[in-house]
């Protein structure tokens, strides 16, 4: 087995790349057209070529695939799109035997609306779980003999926040989609409930967690609506995305309530025991989109080990490929950052266009990840983008993704940046084996790792 303790005091999250992995797109070992663990599994020994030290898997969990994983209706089991729970195991202790580290995702703010604590909680205004979400009367008035609703608040994928029940009579918020409804974790049940999910995978072996959308699960306590933007001002970190790009989000997210619930995520991180293993320290990074510098310092904590260990800093995606713009953006970052803290740089990932295509091509591709690898931090990478890989085009007809789809007109769709991972220039680019449909079209067929593999220049 692969020594993964290090004598060094630096911990491996801090001196080491992560590598993402889409499991969707990274390999079909099944023909069935979308990737899964046992694909994984199988091109665990290209992480290992490249020299990376981690991977990090986006969700896998039982689910509808509304949003592709990101409803989960089981967070401690894999679908079977995906595989089994042993798969899951397998992939870790190979990864490990391997000399990787595995980071899983973790979907703090919501679950699907099939997950059973919804299904519960929506049965009626007395189950115990009611509270467990977020329910609420709505304000006077009527819109198609409807109450309207209880504030103001736009939900991610387009449209109000809220979603009308019929049997029960109220109202429940969903930060994206409605069948993503939010949980409550001002009830103390539910984030007792969220770290027993944390354990479950500490004891399957995981080393680390990356936290979807981290800074929405504290909202305004009393759940204010969000003031407005001019007409002619919009929020750069949601540039172009109409209706939602005015609304200012001071009260749908980052409550200062969530610092003391992290500190108790990074409490169960520090002193779970994994028995198999007895591996610390591990990781923990937020999604957090806040581009307000001294905001996104907040999710450091006050101190060492009193929040998460990192908070995803997206500010190179945001920035243009101009170099005054690009160092005024590390200078911010490292002003940030404060004195226990150590900073991340992110170029890509499954929500945003890829390198190659924002930056313009390939050289500047190739140079940006010359930054990226360079820079005081830990360097988180998207799976295809050691390749140079731009964006796919996708018609109207091949879209998969409800963000696109609720929301059409505004270019907004991801499909382009998670289309298949290209491994060579057979059919399905050995995504897939032959004959079989892969879930979203491959482009770029000269663009593949065995293309790469031996061209001293690649």
């Amino acid at each position: 087995m692969a020594e993964l303790h290090s004598e060094s005091d630096i911990p491996w999250w801090q001196s080491g790349v992560v590598y993402q992995i889409y499991p969707r797109s990274f390999m079909d070992s099944d023909g069935d057209g979308v990737g899964d663990l046992p694909g994984v599994q199988q091109r665990l020994d290209h992480l290992v070529e490249l020299g990376v030290d981690a991977l990090w898997l986006s969700p896998f969990y039982t689910s509808p695939m509304k949003d592709f994983g990101y409803d989960v209706a089981d967070y401690c089991d894999v679908d079977p799109l995906f595989g089994t729970l042993d798969d899951a195991r397998q992939l870790i202790a190979s990864a490990h035997t391997k000399g990787l580290r595995v980071i899983v995702d973790f979907v703090p703010n919501h679950t699907s609306d099939l997950h059973p604590w919804f299904v519960e909680s929506r049965s009626s205004r007395t189950n115990p779980k009611r509270d467990w979400y977020v329910w609420r009367d709505g304000r006077p008035g009527s819109v198609q003999g409807e109450e309207v609703a209880p504030n103001n608040w736009l939900s991610h994928f387009g449209g109000i926040a809220w979603t009308w029940d019929r049997s029960t009579q109220q109202w429940y918020l969903h930060s994206f989609l409605r069948e993503q409804p939010d949980l409550n974790w001002r009830n103390a049940e539910v984030r007792a409930a969220m770290m027993d999910v944390i354990r479950f995978w500490l004891d399957q072996g995981v080393d680390g967690f990356r936290l979807d959308v981290a800074h929405y699960i504290a909202k305004d306590p009393e759940l204010r609506d969000n003031p407005w933007r001019p007409r002619d001002v919009e929020d750069l970190g949601f540039k172009d995305r109409g209706e939602f790009s005015r609304m200012i989000h001071v009260n749908t997210h980052s409550h200062v309530d969530i610092h003391e619930w992290y500190a108790e995520l990074r409490h169960v991180l520090d002193t779970h025991d994994v028995a198999h293993r007895g591996v610390t320290p591990r990781y923990s990074v937020g999604e957090i989109h806040l581009f307000n510098w001294a905001e996104w310092a907040k999710f450091y904590g006050t101190g060492p080990g009193t929040s998460l260990h990192m908070p995803f800093n997206f500010s190179l995606i945001k920035t243009g490929w101009d170099a005054p713009a690009i160092r005024a953006a590390i200078e911010a970052c490292e002003a940030a950052v404060p004195a226990w803290g150590w900073p991340n740089w992110v170029l890509g990932n499954h929500d945003e266009p890829r390198v190659a295509t924002r930056f313009g091509g390939e050289a500047a591709a190739r140079a940006a990840m010359v930054v990226l690898l360079t820079l005081r931090g830990t360097p988180t990478m998207y799976y295809g983008d050691e390749l140079g890989l731009p964006d796919t085009p996708i018609t109207a007809e091949q879209m998969q993704d409800p963000w696109g789809i609720n929301v059409q007109g505004l270019g907004l769709g991801r499909d382009p940046e998670r289309t298949p991972m290209p491994w060579d220039d057979t059919p399905n680019a050995g995504f897939s084996p032959p004959g079989a449909t892969p879930w979203l079209p491959l482009g770029h067929p000269s663009i593949n790792v065995a293309a790469q593999r031996n061209d001293p220049s690649s």
